[in-house]
């Protein structure tokens, strides 16, 4: 399927955008939360507009992956793109909390098509002397609209309405749509294969179940509840189904023997635990800023930017590298840098300057950076044409899982650590200074540089530090993940791209 005669330089541009407009949806919300709920209402439910996009990206991954590799790339881009266009339009209307979580769920199928083939299209075009940087780009994309998906919503926000971060995919999409369907020529050639339908169907209900009580559990209901019990007992049996019917089905979704190589497998573990490390970074460090240093949302943002330029040199520097040396070797580097930087955030307090919480953003973006073009393109390493799409959706799969669980439990114990800390502090102080932060309501006026500035100072100071810690708790925390992922990066032997070995 390998494609022909394109012109690369536009299709990649439409790729990239592609990316960019699916990848910042993970993000850009969370500026707009406030402002999207003291219009529409739903303060109960405000989880669930995330949680909505990320389970139907989930979901959508590797059923759409396995559809490129049947019927071709260029028909499943494009109705992704359809989808996901559609789901922003309506996303953009809603007038309640709960259309705009239905209609986050439609953007999100689409944007379950659009990463992982825009991967595999790259792979499909580009030559394996090119091949590293190209895919070195899109990994940069990845992480720029991780990082800035929060200043973009918080100025679109501010300068147009809540409506618009959902709108702006319109003109975008449509330029995408047109660089694609025009200078994207792929073969004819079809691959005669059967739809895992069940197979889908059980991993979508397994998904599912597993956020439903991730989202709810020691919230709206208590984790050993019926409620959440059964939800977690869904999970392993739908899983565990889902396992069974992968093993006897004739052309599964996931196909598990391509965990047996090494390379591949560790790719995905390793996927999935950056995943869930680097979603605490770009949603506590905004928070971090406000609340410590009493930045705007969009002073934030902008404080954000050396995470961002470490990201993208650390994308950049891994695409150019590809075809130099290992995958291991790069991603040594990658596991060495990305747990310096961690855990040098882990030491900051309330006294730290902003100069140096500059210099560990750096550090940790450009640790993080690499696996964004690395371990999309050993996960293709090798493998047919007919796989490609399928390995690709994989990998965006399991990274995205791991995002939606890494949020999910670090931010649990986030939570619980914010509200000891507090109990704590306030032990000393008068009724009437801790009462008035008993709730997370009440408690987010520190956000409020108009507001803050009325706090008493003593009491400020109390919040300042029980925020301060719980945060930097939670990155020590995630050196015990990423100090795993030093295992597997060893267990990626020495295979680089363009099928050579270094010994």
């Amino acid at each position: 399927m390998v494609a022909k005669n394109s012109n690369t330089a536009l299709v990649l541009t439409g790729l990239l955008l592609a990316m960019f407009m699916a990848a910042i949806d993970n993000t850009i919300v969370a500026t707009a939360m406030g402002t999207i709920v003291s219009d529409i209402g739903g303060m109960d439910k405000i989880s669930w507009i995330m949680s909505a996009y990320i389970v139907a990206t989930m979901a959508g991954m590797p059923l759409f992956g396995k559809l490129s590799d049947m019927y071709g790339r260029k028909i499943f881009f494009i109705s992704g793109l359809t989808i996901f266009l559609v789901g922003s339009i309506l996303c953009g209307l809603a007038v309640s909390i709960e259309q705009l979580i239905m209609f986050r769920a439609i953007q999100g199928i689409g944007g379950g098509a659009l990463m992982p083939i825009a991967f595999t299209i790259v792979y499909d075009v580009f030559p394996a002397d090119k091949r590293g940087k190209m895919i070195g780009l899109l990994g940069a994309v990845f992480g720029i609209a991780s990082v800035a998906g929060p200043l973009l919503g918080a100025f679109i926000t501010d300068n147009f309405g809540w409506g618009w971060i959902f709108y702006i995919n319109v003109p975008l999409g449509v330029i995408v749509f047109a660089l694609v369907m025009i200078h994207y020529k792929e073969s004819l050639e079809r691959m005669r294969q059967k739809i895992d339908w069940l197979g889908a169907g059980t991993l979508l209900v397994a998904i599912l179940s597993l956020m439903f009580a991730l989202e709810m559990g020691g919230d709206q209901y208590a984790w050993n509840s019926g409620m959440i019990i059964s939800l977690f007992a869904s999970f392993v049996v739908f899983f565990g189904i889902f396992c069974y019917v992968e093993t006897k089905a004739e052309e599964p979704i996931i196909p598990f023997f391509l965990f047996k190589g090494r390379l591949f497998a560790s790719s995905q573990i390793l996927a999935f635990l950056y995943g869930a490390t680097f979603i605490i970074l770009i949603t506590y460090l905004p928070i971090y800023i406000q609340s410590v240093y009493g930045a705007t949302a969009m002073g934030a943002g902008l404080v954000l930017m050396p995470l961002l330029l470490g990201v993208v040199g650390g994308s950049a520097s891994g695409g150019i590298f590809l075809t130099k040396t290992s995958y291991r070797n790069l991603m040594i580097l990658s596991v060495i840098t990305y747990f310096v930087g961690m855990l040098l955030l882990s030491t900051l307090t309330p006294e730290s300057s902003r100069t140096l919480l500059t210099f560990y953003m750096v550090i940790v973006g450009y640790g993080m950076g690499f696996s964004f073009s690395l371990l999309p393109t050993a996960s293709l390493h090798n493998l047919a044409p007919q796989y490609r799409g399928t390995a690709n959706s994989t990998n965006q799969f399991m990274r995205t899982l791991g995002m939606t669980i890494g949020v999910t439990i670090f931010g649990s114990v986030q939570s619980k650590l914010l509200s000891s800390n507090l109990t704590e502090g306030f032990k000393d102080v008068g009724e009437g200074g801790a009462g008035a932060f008993s709730n997370s309501d009440e408690l987010s006026q520190i956000f409020e540089p108009s507001v803050r500035e009325k706090i008493p100072g003593d009491i400020l100071d109390i919040i300042i530090s029980a925020m301060s810690h719980s945060i930097t708790h939670i990155y020590l925390l995630a050196l015990i993940p990423i100090g795993i992922a030093f295992v597997f990066v060893y267990l990626m032997g020495n295979a680089r791209e363009m099928g050579e070995d270094v010994e």
